[in-house]
């Protein structure tokens, strides 16, 4: 028998047969994703409500490291090298999530070879010139619009608009991809590009193909052959701009591609949690259209029973920050910051 949407001759409610079709897509797309991804174990979904992660459980320090392009990749850099210099050590914390030029940062810091960058190189000098020459800056091509466009120009974080951008993302022809987006990670986290050495370290991204939030720590990473410095080069893979990037078999763009604007639910349960974002999550510069409020994320994580220090980075306005010109800018606002964060840092952590 024929649907009722259906009768002979034709459709008699256009709509109500489309809607029926785009059901079954959906569950046929869910079925094919749920049978052959369902077992990596890199999808967690955002909870709906305020809830302790199974990942945090028990710690007492953890830190989040929000995303924002190159010029925020530099500014933690100079960020945790004024906090080093004035005895305060980012690294104590037992969880760190990483997010976009988080996950670089993160990666760097908890791998232990940010510190070997800080006796290698001019900080100030040397650093900013070599950082520069593995960020290029390139005009985009048609493709590339279309996915910023639809990036940028989106008002809501729906599946069905995650999945609008990823789609944009895959269709994208990025000439920074592969070993062209994983330099910067290499540089950031040396040997680390074979293997994923520390424990604590988390990355996010967001599957390109069904819009779920991925999230890569030591035990999956294993699982599925993921290197450290792959998975910060996925969560950077910026939609229009570079990548996607292979996670697994899961192709993946930016890990701010999502709903959650630094994905603090992740680190929920713990004692402490120090929270570092670029901007609020709605004003400034921002790399989506998708809004965000940090301070309601920061309440969320907060009601679970975390005490929460929220450090907001900022950026002169009209810059761009995917603009390697903005490298040693960035890293000298990093390193001046650090002397206000500094003691309010030391304070927090031995609460």
């Amino acid at each position: 028998m024929l649907p009722a949407a259906v009768c002979a001759g034709g459709v008699s409610n256009p709509a109500a047969a489309q809607g029926s079709n785009t059901t079954a897509l959906r569950r046929l797309t869910e079925r094919a994703n749920a049978t052959l991804f369902g077992a990596d174990g890199l999808a967690v979904p955002l909870p709906g409500n305020p809830t302790p992660s199974a990942f945090a459980k028990g710690l007492d320090r953890t830190l989040v490291l929000g995303g924002g392009g190159e010029y925020y990749v530099a500014w933690y850099c100079g960020f945790f090298h004024g906090l080093i210099e004035r005895g305060v050590d980012p690294n104590a914390a037992e969880m760190v999530v990483g997010t976009s030029a988080g996950a670089y940062a993160g990666s760097a810091l908890t791998s232990g070879h940010f510190e070997r960058l800080r006796r290698e190189f001019d900080f100030f000098g040397e650093f900013p010139k070599l950082f520069a020459k593995l960020a290029p800056l390139s005009a985009p091509n048609a493709s590339q619009k279309r996915a910023q466009q639809i990036n940028f120009g989106v008002k809501n974080a729906e599946p069905a608009t995650i999945r609008a951008i990823g789609h944009a993302a895959l269709a994208a022809d990025n000439h920074l991809n592969g070993d062209g987006v994983e330099r910067l990670a290499w540089l950031l986290t040396g040997d680390s590009k074979t293997d994923w050495p520390p424990a604590k370290m988390y990355t996010t991204a967001n599957d390109c193909f069904t819009g779920e939030r991925l999230v890569v720590h030591q035990a999956v990473a294993k699982k599925n052959g993921i290197p450290l410095a792959h998975a910060a080069a996925a969560s950077s893979s910026l939609p229009g701009i570079m990548g996607p990037t292979l996670l697994g078999q899961r192709y993946c763009m930016d890990g701010g591609i999502a709903k959650t604007w630094a994905h603090t639910d992740l680190v929920a349960g713990s004692k402490r949690a120090v929270v570092i974002t670029l901007t609020n999550g709605y004003e400034g510069s921002l790399l989506s259209g998708i809004p965000h409020n940090i301070h309601k994320e920061i309440a969320a994580l907060e009601a679970t029973g975390t005490r929460a220090m929220l450090i907001i980075a900022g950026t002169p306005p009209g810059i761009s920050l995917l603009d390697p010109a903005q490298i040693a800018p960035a890293i000298k606002a990093g390193y001046a910051r650090a002397g206000v964060e500094a003691p309010k840092l030391k304070a927090f952590w031995t609460l």
